[in-house]
């Protein structure tokens, strides 16, 4: 009955600080194509931007990533300390043999009682002769969990079990999006490549134009000189450009667990942007307290926390120790098989908590305070993690706002330029005219560039802010996993298996 007890507070799941219903509840109505919905969130979220590039980098950077790799040994490492602590349920009985040879000195303690003499050797007749002992047994010991301290550090040891699973989970949501943003970055950087050699192929024609009309006399070399000088500006962004498409190739590489370049053959090809869907789901607010990692990570340190306060208030109790010893011993070899031979000793022992100078006491205290602190960090995790979904949720919407309104710019920017070139050709407008537009033109294709990348990176932080759509469940990479399975099988896989464990 008594080592049924277990001292110290149970852990309950905490309350939430702050639980919206919804996520659109006192928020102004989207004016946006893309609409977030409140249907569940997709798991392969990245997915919904139909690109099969896409797909197949998620696929092996949650397979090959050197950090996922890593968490995953961290998690094993968990489980290995909490068998550790869980030994302890258990007797602890080893086995032993030996066989030894001793000879005492004839000038120490006299083992017969007599006198020694007075030059300090030992007579003749008081020669200790050697002794050989051989034995061989077992002995055992057993400390009783009389108050559930061990219990309570099994607790703490599967509450890191699950703090580590969290911790890849996390991991692996972070190199998720890392792959989505460098991909769309990368993309974006071709795009901006693009449209700087168009703009060069524009700005050579605009050179030819001028120096045929200053050949006929039509202008003067001073504009030639500065349709010269548009030229060498824009041609001097294009190795920039370039530069930031070989950054973003060996990004990836590394995200992939690959050497630098590895990817250039497969990615140096330029495409578009990935678009983003008409509908983003993006679930309940209830949702996200079971599928933010580092919600999930606040809590399982509050339960180490709740459980170490168990262990600390246990450490006030007696302890209870059972000893057992079984030997063979002698001092000739015939008789070491012999019941004469044997050697035992059955007992147990208590031991009491007197004085430690404050120790136990102290460390109480400690504990508490620690599991306080855990209960600061949930609460800031829960209203960190509402805030980067709500501030997402802005970035996304303003952002394609934004896109809008430059698409506008960069059609009227077009527009102009068109009638400045047909106006300087009539001879009814400066070269200036025509300078200033290209200029302008230029400068919105890069902004509204920018900000259809923007918009797809916007979606990234949305899912990363969301929890990256893993629900209640951690993913891990599968060596066991088929080759061309999704995320969706790999993370089931590796679930399968973990459960089993």
């Amino acid at each position: 009955m008594v080592s049924g007890c277990t001292v110290g507070p149970d852990f309950h799941n905490p309350a939430s600080p702050y639980n919206p219903i919804s996520w659109f509840a006192g928020r102004p109505p989207a004016e946006a194509a893309s609409q977030p919905t409140p249907e569940p969130v997709d798991i392969e979220w990245w997915e919904s931007f139909h690109d099969p590039e896409l797909d197949s980098l998620e696929q092996r950077a949650a397979a090959q990533n050197l950090d996922v790799l890593t968490a995953t040994v961290r998690v094993a490492e968990a489980r290995a300390n909490a068998g550790i602590t869980a030994a302890a349920f258990f007797p602890t009985v080893s086995g032993n043999a030996g066989a030894y040879d001793f000879k005492a000195s004839n000038n120490g303690l006299s083992l017969g009682g007599g006198s020694s003499s007075s030059s300090g050797s030992a007579p003749a007749s008081n020669e200790i002769n050697p002794l050989s002992l051989y034995q061989y047994g077992f002995d055992a010991s057993w400390t009783i969990d009389l108050w559930g301290k061990v219990r309570r550090e099994v607790e703490a040891g599967n509450a890191d079990i699950e703090v580590s699973e969290v911790d890849r989970r996390g991991t692996l949501i972070q190199t998720i999006a890392e792959v989505a943003r460098d991909y769309v970055q990368l993309r974006n950087a071709q795009s901006l490549l693009a449209i700087d050699e168009d703009n060069v192929r524009t700005a050579r024609n605009l050179l030819s134009l001028t120096s045929q009309r200053a050949a006929a006399g039509l202008t003067d070399q001073l504009d030639v000189a500065q349709e010269q000088a548009q030229l060498t500006t824009t041609e001097a962004t294009i190795p920039q450009a370039q530069q930031q498409v070989a950054s973003y190739i060996n990004a990836l590489s590394l995200l992939l667990g690959e050497p630098p370049r590895a990817l250039q053959s497969e990615l140096e090809t330029a495409e578009p942007v990935p678009p983003t869907p008409a509908v983003i789901p993006i679930g309940l607010p209830s949702e996200l307290l079971r599928r933010r990692p580092d919600i999930v990570e606040a809590e399982a340190n509050l339960h180490v926390a709740t459980a170490n306060i168990g262990v600390a208030v246990a450490n006030f109790f007696p302890s209870f120790d059972l000893l057992g010893l079984f030997d063979i011993q002698s001092t000739q070899t015939q008789d070491l098989f012999t019941l004469a031979s044997r050697t035992y000793l059955l007992g147990g022992m208590v031991s009491v908590p007197i004085f430690q100078g404050g120790k136990l006491v102290d460390t109480l205290h400690l504990r508490r305070e620690q599991q306080k602190e855990a209960v600061i960090a949930y609460d800031k995790a829960v209203l960190s993690a509402f805030s980067d979904v709500d501030n997402a949720l802005t970035d996304y919407e303003k952002e394609q706002q934004r896109r809008a309104l430059l698409r506008e710019a960069v059609v009227a920017n077009e527009h102009a330029l068109d009638l400045a070139q047909q106006r300087y050709t009539q001879g009814i407008a400066t070269y200036i005219d025509v300078l200033n537009a290209q200029q302008s033109v230029l400068s919105t294709q890069s902004s509204y560039q920018n900000s259809t990348a923007a918009v797809s990176t916007d979606l990234v932080a949305l899912y990363l802010a969301l929890g990256g759509g893993w629900e209640d469940t951690f993913p891990t990479p599968s060596n066991e996993a088929p080759p061309n399975a999704s995320i969706g099988q790999t993370i089931k896989t590796a679930i399968t298996r973990g459960n089993a464990s």
